[in-house]
């Protein structure tokens, strides 16, 4: 059980990289340090991006929920 729990935290790890790597900046942070304050705020509730949210918090919990997972099943 513990290794299936390490294969999940690892790929939606990384996947979790990937969803985050993918938003475009908001602004007023570091992505206007790398020119990310300099793109236009055109359509910035596009069904695409709120799609991309959605699964973004999707991987978010079930890394979070492997990690407590992991974590009790570590210690017990």
């Amino acid at each position: 059980m513990e290794i299936a729990l390490s294969v999940i935290l690892i790929i939606t790890s990384l996947v979790m990289v990937l969803l985050v790597l993918l938003h475009k900046g908001k602004g007023g942070g570091l992505s206007d340090l790398f020119g990310g304050g300099v793109s236009s705020t055109l359509g910035s509730s596009s069904v695409v991006e709120r799609n991309l949210d959605r699964i973004t918090i999707f991987f978010g919990v079930l890394w979070f929920v492997c990690c407590v997972a992991l974590g009790w099943l570590v210690n017990h």
